[in-house]
Formats: structure tokens, C-alpha cells, sequence
């Protein structure tokens, strides 16, 4: 039962440590991190910190976001990022809506800006939309008031899977620079490592791309002033040569039908981290995946659960960073 003091204690509406977010951040909307400066995802990082306090405590709820209104929005599946912004959002006191395009007018043939203009009128101070078209929150942004948080969209960004990847790595070297990582898998389709290579490279952390010719987007590889400069290595041994990070992506199995790959067990064979690839990374390189993990196509089921996987870590973390962006976000729309 809440005691008088839990309810009112200012301390549970502010975490003590967190700087101001008006002098740093310059957000009113999370829809890629490409923008980020390296003090805004700092900022991020302390502000998750105070949210692991406030989840490490017997009551895991805090009145800061008490009177806002969250509603999430996908239009694909989900279910980490999906429940990690819904618990994220209850554990701040808002008011979550949960919306789900097949159940909803959408199914109809409502489309997307008359959806806003619903949401609008519903009074949301911050919609979290997943959609199928890369660019889709962009051009949200221009129908609607309430800050967007970019959920994945397409191929093109998911970025606060990459901010909390980030995070899981600050936890466990403290900085991230001159770090090497390396991202192995479907780079080409993957909105995870676009963010996550923005998000690396932008923290100072070197970046080493490999997958087969055909899953890796063009343009990689050389300076592009669309995209941060990164390493390209086909070979997964040399690829994994003494790195910190080790990124594996889940392999969309449609792309075995589309010709992209000669077959899942060729790929397997070429490119599944195994515990005997793994060796070959430093002896405490971290293992991630966004999940859901295709175990014994993607990562062996021992690297999977082995002890420099943070998978699991991943998911705690994950709603700690999402409560530490829409806390962050609530601050910006104060201004």
C-alpha cells in the first residue's frame, strides 16, 4: 500500500543527478538518432540510470508522467518494443492507449493522417508508431502536435533499440570510444543497424559491417556524407578479430524466397556465430540481438544463452531507456 510520503515525495517526480534536459536536449520528436550529438545520448544514458533506481525500488512507479497521455501505434507485429513503451509509460504514471492498426479503423482503409487527426483529438502528448513505410513518422510529424517516437519504420530506423543498446555497452565498458564492433547478418533490411551504426560511430566506437554482397545496402563501405564511414569484412572470422561488440541481426527468412541468399543452411554454414567464431572476439566481447532470436540460423543457442550474451539485459534495459526518452521528452514540451 502507498504511504502519504511515497505519493507526494517530490524526489519520485525528479531523480536527484539528472541534468536539465532544456540545456541539452533538442527534441521534440525521436525519429532516428542520426541527429543525436554525443552529449544528448549522454544525457540519455544518466537519465536511464535514475529509471533503474526507480525500477529497482519495491513500487516500480514514479508520478512524472501523470496526466500525459501515450498511445502506441503499430502497424506491424511487435512485442518487446511494443510492452517495453507500455510498461515504460505506466511505470511514469501516464495513461497508456494501446492501438493496433489490424483491429482498428485502419482495417477499414482509414488512412494514416486521418488516424492522427483521431489521436489528436484524443488528446495524446506522445504517439509511439511502428509502420511498414520507411519515412512514415516523418511525415507523421506534420499532422499532429504530440511528440513522435519513431517505433521502427521499414528498412530505415528504430532508434531507440540502438539507444539502448548503446546504453547496455555504456553499462558495461563506461565509454564507448575506440570500442570495435562489428554487425553481422541482414544489414541491408535492417532498421537496427542503421541506427545502431549512427549510434556507434557517433560515440566514437569503430564499426565493422558483415554479411553476404547481396543483404548490404550500397554506398557502404566508402565515405558518403548520407552515412558515417564503416569497414566492410565478408569473412565472419576476420570480421570478429579481437572486437568488443558483437551485433547479430535476425535473418528475415522471406529473403531465402527472394534469391537474396542460395540457401539458410549456405548462410548458417558462413555466417553463424558459434562459440568457436565467438573465440575469436575479445574475451569479454557482448553478444546482442534485437530479438526475436532465430536460434541455429542467425547465433547458436549457446552463444544465445552463454555468458557474454546480454540479451536478456537488453530487454530489462530497454524499459529503463524508454522511460528515460519520454520522461526526457515530457521535459521538452514544457519549453
Amino acid at each position: 500500500m502507498r504511504t502519504t510520503q511515497q505519493k507526494d515525495d517530490p524526489t519520485l517526480q525528479i531523480e536527484p543527478g539528472v541534468p536539465e534536459t532544456t540545456s541539452i536536449w533538442q527534441h521534440h520528436h525521436i525519429l532516428d538518432i542520426d541527429d543525436f550529438t554525443q552529449e544528448e545520448i549522454e544525457h540519455v544514458f544518466h537519465t536511464t540510470q535514475a529509471m533503474k533506481e526507480v525500477m529497482s525500488r519495491p513500487i516500480k512507479r514514479v508520478p512524472t508522467l501523470r496526466g500525459k497521455t501515450l498511445i502506441t501505434l503499430f502497424y506491424e507485429p511487435s512485442t518487446r518494443t511494443r510492452l517495453s513503451f507500455e510498461l515504460a509509460a505506466k511505470n511514469l504514471s501516464a495513461d497508456v492507449v494501446s492501438l493496433s492498426a489490424s483491429v482498428s479503423s485502419v482495417a477499414k482503409g482509414e488512412s494514416l493522417v486521418d488516424t492522427l487527426g483521431t489521436l489528436q483529438a484524443l488528446g495524446a502528448d506522445i504517439v509511439v508508431m511502428r509502420h511498414p513505410q520507411s519515412g512514415a513518422p516523418y511525415i507523421a510529424t506534420k499532422y499532429i502536435e504530440a511528440s513522435m517516437v519513431n517505433a521502427g519504420d521499414g528498412w530505415h530506423a528504430h532508434p531507440t533499440q540502438a539507444l539502448l543498446d548503446l546504453y547496455t555497452i555504456h553499462e558495461h565498458r563506461g565509454s564507448l570510444k575506440g570500442l570495435k564492433a562489428v554487425i553481422i547478418g541482414d544489414i541491408m533490411h535492417s532498421r537496427v543497424a542503421r541506427s545502431n551504426i549512427w549510434g556507434l560511430t557517433t560515440m566514437g566506437a569503430e564499426v565493422t559491417l558483415c554479411c553476404p554482397p547481396t543483404l548490404l545496402p550500397a554506398g557502404l563501405g566508402r565515405q558518403h556524407h548520407h552515412f558515417p564511414s564503416v569497414s566492410i569484412e565478408p569473412d565472419i572470422e576476420l570480421a570478429l578479430d579481437g572486437v568488443d561488440v558483437v551485433m547479430t541481426l535476425r535473418l528475415q527468412l522471406e529473403r531465402q524466397q527472394s534469391g537474396l541468399l542460395p540457401s539458410i543452411r549456405e548462410y548458417i554454414q558462413l555466417y553463424q556465430l558459434t562459440e568457436a567464431r565467438l573465440a575469436r572476439a575479445k574475451p569479454d566481447a557482448l553478444v546482442f540481438h534485437p530479438g526475436p532470436v532465430n536460434e541455429g540460423i542467425e547465433i547458436s543457442p549457446a552463444v544465445a544463452h552463454g555468458p557474454q550474451s546480454v540479451i536478456n539485459e537488453q530487454v530489462t534495459n530497454g524499459v529503463a531507456v524508454r522511460m528515460a526518452l519520454l520522461y526526457i521528452l515530457a521535459g521538452s514540451q514544457k519549453q
